[in-house]
């Protein structure tokens, strides 16, 4: 009997439970977080040191050119009487102006410092503003102005480049930072200093940053907004799937449902609904196997009560037939404790759940052992079981099963007897292998009797072919392999 719904019941939780679609929101939204923490981290210890290794490469590239165009000039660029500077060597600056024109030689944002071995100025080209190294303001233009502005910043580089032969060094002053980077001449007599600016990219930096903050909180109120919508659409098979499970735990067992999707949710939809099919198949089965156990119980009970009924009539001292009736009760009555026994055996095997034990066996045998077993029954009623079993007949099956199935169509033909009281047992042996087994009554045309179903109605090794009521006979017969 199904149960009535509970009007807004709800499965038991042990405490509180974060929801799928909670879940995934929390989990879209940690991945939000840590993305930006990933690109905040990115431009605080990131960025600035690549920004910085590709303007050191700048400048390097810069400063190596001025000193190749020196060294390739063939002589001195300048010369130095009495404390007075002389510059000379008109094709190097020539060719000087002529890069910086063309833009070989790049000078916007930069400050380049020609100086000689003395760590004085040669020439200085500016087009960076405000300049740390001169601490100057002045400009580069179409007019180069030849001055030596020796400041003690510019002193102290020239004279780590002299030193060292190269110079990389950023200094900083009134929160402007800039870096330096030297080479020095073949013969050492010229240094190149080229310097460069780095506010552009600390500027940016702080602007990045500055919106981070703004941008997190947009892209988690995004993110909730959209794993809301998303998980609601996703969840919505795992909803259906504990609908349906409830139905079935409610005795519902018709209950499937919708599957429209082709990824692993839709493979779960379509196993549940195979389960579900399974499920009302095992319950069918058991009320099968309830219907049909009492059709099993009555054939050894009719067999029993025969018997008793016979010993109670036997009269005199014929201790050998009292014996031999009462060992048949004691058979029968072992017989139908193990049929109650087995009962849910029996529903395990005919549900898949256990195997069967097929041996090879004579079914001719098995005959004539179950129809010794109605002799009794058919001398009290006046009945005739003709057995026809008179060749070996070899199958693989289960001895015990074949039994239940045998005593079962006897059972059966015994309840629609015909008026002339014979029944058939037939054991065929089948060209192929195997045998066919009969079982074949006179009963009247038209009964009304159902066939009788047996507890297993395939089992292994066994064929259910014909089961009918005929306009003559009641026949049954099956073939086992």
């Amino acid at each position: 009997m199904r149960k009535p719904k509970q009007p807004g019941s709800a499965p038991h939780t042990h405490g509180w439970a974060l929801g799928v679609q909670g879940q995934l929101m929390l989990f879209l939204c940690g991945i939000t977080v840590l993305t930006l923490g990933l690109v905040w981290g990115l431009i605080t210890y990131g960025l600035q040191p690549m920004y910085n290794r590709n303007i050191q490469k700048r400048l390097e590239r810069e400063s190596s050119v001025i000193a190749g165009m020196i060294d390739s000039a063939g002589g001195q660029i300048s010369s130095r009487d009495y404390g007075s500077l002389t510059l000379q060597n008109e094709t190097f600056w020539s060719n000087l102006k002529t890069a910086l024109e063309n833009g070989v030689i790049n000078v916007d944002n930069c400050c380049i410092d020609i100086s000689d071995n003395t760590c004085r100025s040669v020439q200085f080209l500016e087009g960076l503003y405000p300049c740390i190294l001169h601490n100057s303001m002045a400009t580069f233009g179409d007019n180069m102005t030849v001055y030596t502005p020796d400041t003690r910043t510019a002193i102290l580089a020239r004279h780590a480049l002299y030193n060292e032969g190269s110079l990389y060094k950023i200094i900083e002053s009134g929160g402007n930072r800039q870096m330096l980077v030297g080479c020095l001449t073949k013969d050492g007599s010229y240094g190149v200093i080229v310097s460069a600016s780095l506010a552009q990219i600390e500027t940016a930096a702080e602007v990045m940053r500055s919106v981070l903050l703004p941008v997190a909180i947009f892209l988690i109120a995004l993110n909730l907004l959209v794993a809301a919508l998303f998980s609601r659409w996703f969840t919505r098979p795992m909803r259906q799937l504990s609908d349906g499970a409830r139905e079935i735990a409610d005795g519902n067992y018709d209950v499937q449902v919708p599957v429209v999707r082709n990824d692993e949710l839709g493979l779960l939809g379509r196993e549940f609904n195979h389960m579900a099919q399974e499920v009302k198949r095992s319950a069918q089965l058991e009320k099968d196997i309830l219907a049909n156990v009492s059709h099993d119980l009555r054939t050894p009970l009719t067999l029993i009560k025969g018997y008793a009924e016979t010993v109670r009539d036997i009269t005199g001292d014929d201790k050998a037939k009292r014996t031999e009736q009462c060992s048949i009760i004691v058979d029968e009555t072992d017989r139908l404790s193990a049929l109650v026994n087995s009962v849910m055996e029996l529903s395990k095997v005919s549900s898949g759940a256990e195997k069967l034990n097929p041996v090879d066996f004579d079914m001719s045998q098995l005959c004539f052992e179950v129809a010794g077993r109605y002799d009794a029954v058919c001398e009290q009623n006046g009945w005739t079981l003709q057995l026809e079993a008179n060749k070996e007949c070899m199958v693989r099956a289960d001895p015990a099963m074949m039994e239940r199935v045998l005593h079962n169509l006897l059972g059966n033909a015994t309840h629609h007897m015909g008026a002339d009281g014979v029944f058939v047992l037939r054991a065929i042996p089948m060209p192929n292998g195997g045998c066919r087994v009969e079982v074949e009554d006179h009963g009247p045309a038209g009964g009304t009797a159902a066939p009788v179903r047996p507890l297993l109605s395939r089992p292994p090794g066994c064929r259910q072919d014909r089961y009918r009521v005929g306009a003559f006979h009641h026949q049954g017969h099956f073939a086992a392999a």
